[in-house]
Order: C-alpha cells, then structure tokens, then sequence
C-alpha cells in the first residue's frame, strides 16, 4: 500500500509566524504597560502595542486553525 505524500499549505506557515509575531508585539505591549517609558508619545494612553498584538495574535490563531494539516479531509 504506497502512502500519498501530503503537502502543507503555506497559509499554516504563515498563521503560525502570526502568532509568533502577536504574542512578541503583546508582551511588548504589555511590559510598557507595566513600566512605561519617561517620554511617551501623544497617543501612547491608546496602546496600540496591546490592541495590534491581541489582533495580529488572533488573526494568526485563525489561520494556524484554519489550515492545520489534517489526515485525508482535504
């Protein structure tokens, strides 16, 4: 019985990248929250470090979900 080679999408690759990616710009994010800077900039009361990695985070959480290499379905 020969085993069909299956191939991975590179959309996987790219969510799990985005994950990386929003979970490092959330930390960061989170430890100016923690201990801000001494000069801040104008908007810095939005941080936009937080909202940007929670978004890139669960963007990259959908993709990984999305295209998650299954046996056979596809």
């Amino acid at each position: 019985m020969a085993q069909e080679k299956q191939t991975l999408s590179i959309w996987f690759f790219i969510g799990l990248i985005l994950v990386i990616y929003g979970v490092l710009i959330l930390w960061a994010g989170l430890q100016g929250l923690v201990s801000p800077a001494e000069r801040t900039v104008t908007l810095a009361n939005l941080h936009a470090g937080i909202w940007w990695g929670g978004f890139v985070l669960m963007l990259g959480v959908v993709y990984t979900w999305s295209f998650w290499p299954r046996g056979g379905e596809r």
